[in-house]
């Protein structure tokens, strides 16, 4: 009932509500060999009691094999209602398509305006669905509501993600991300998995993503930088260790404006004040820690946002090449702490017959500490490369 009720606010009011504004990128028949595995079901996988849980997609995977994977269908917060994300470049028109969001216009999401918004995130692109449609009856024009997609393919064309978010609920809103290890390469050889038993990786590469918040409505961009580092031969019995790092993230409005040090403004306020949004900040008598957040800078001196950190288990990456595991956004502060400002899960898949490249997606949730009483969802993607 809560969900129908923004609903119908944004439609009563759509002043007041931001206009604008899968499963697989291309369908399962155009990116698998036929290797006779695999294939896009709506059928939740069985994870093999890894925690957390793969998400939904192919049921079968192998290590030769494309592998998709999309966000679980969540109808409280709407996650994972994004449907049939395709991606279409074939005449030169640089677009996505949407299936199973409502209010996203044509269901066709062209490449955003690098003037009055963002167009690019490091190397992968941004998508705006249409702001406004049109009744094919009368030819009124109405207003649809924010959708962005964040797109990004490897260098190779071996994998790919991308993810839909909109800025018009006041909760996190419809959407939903694909990521997937294709059939074939941009050159058209079929894309295959040899993973090693021996030996330490390290991968590097792009991360980008967007913030949605329950308690208020609106969306932003993160952009950053993503490093996964893999341990082949430890733990034992196959196991993987994995440990994915993001650094340099960079937070920025709707229209292309850095907010970064605003955010990191109000997470100082929040630190000196203590109590509800870092729970053991070692409050004095008077009710605030007096703790400022200590503030990093890229190698260009913009500030950052805090980083993120995984939690390390022995059950992260499997045979197949697919990782799970948990991370923590952690901030530090000038009195010593060192606080978790955001926790969430990751989600990945190795490729190449050297291991040579990783597709990932992670998302991360929070308390926002400009607005009290409202909880941030940054969902992000990334591409890295063996080093």
């Amino acid at each position: 009932m809560m969900r129908i009720f923004f609903i119908i606010l944004c439609l009563g009011f759509v002043a007041a509500c931001e206009s604008g504004g899968g499963d697989v990128l291309v369908t399962p028949e155009e990116t698998e060999p036929d290797t006779g595995g695999g294939g896009d079901d709506e059928t939740p996988i069985d994870s093999d009691g890894r925690t957390p849980e793969l998400p939904p997609g192919t049921t079968n995977p192998t290590p030769d094999t494309s592998i998709v994977r999309r966000e679980p269908l969540d109808d409280e917060t709407g996650g994972g209602f994004a449907r049939n994300i395709e991606y279409r470049n074939d005449q030169g028109q640089d677009e996505f398509v949407v299936d199973n969001i409502a209010f996203d216009g044509d269901n066709v999401y062209t490449r955003g305006d690098p003037v009055t918004g963002i167009a690019q995130l490091g190397s992968f692109a941004v998508y705006e669905g249409k702001e406004e449609t049109s009744d094919p009856v009368t030819g009124a024009s109405l207003n649809t509501f924010t959708y962005r997609a964040v797109y990004g393919r490897s260098v190779t064309g071996q994998t790919e993600f991308a993810i839909v978010r909109s800025g018009s609920y006041i909760d996190y809103g419809f959407g939903g991300f694909v990521y997937q290890r294709n059939g074939f390469d941009n050159d058209g050889n079929v894309v295959q998995l040899v993973l090693p038993n021996e030996g330490d990786a390290s991968y590097r590469g792009d991360y980008a993503g967007i913030r949605v918040f329950s308690g208020r409505g609106g969306l932003e961009f993160v952009q950053g930088d993503a490093e996964l580092r893999i341990d082949f031969k430890d733990f034992n019995n196959g196991q993987r260790g994995v440990a994915l790092f993001v650094d340099n993230r960079r937070l920025f409005d709707s229209q292309g404006n850095d907010i970064t040090q605003e955010y990191l403004t109000a997470l100082s306020t929040a630190g000196a004040e203590g109590g509800g949004l870092f729970g053991d900040l070692n409050i004095d008598e008077e009710g605030g820690s007096g703790a400022s957040v200590i503030v990093e800078t890229d190698e260009d001196g913009n500030p950052v946002l805090p980083r993120i950190r995984p939690v390390i288990s022995p059950d992260d990456a499997d045979a197949n090449g697919e990782i799970t595991g948990e991370l923590r956004e952690l901030a530090d502060f000038d009195n010593g702490s060192t606080q978790a400002t955001g926790e969430g899960t990751y989600y990945a898949i190795i490729s190449g017959e050297d291991a040579g490249e990783v597709v990932g997606v992670l998302v991360l949730e929070g308390s926002d500490p400009r607005v009290s009483g409202t909880n941030f969802q940054e969902t992000g993607g990334f591409v890295v490369y063996r080093q």
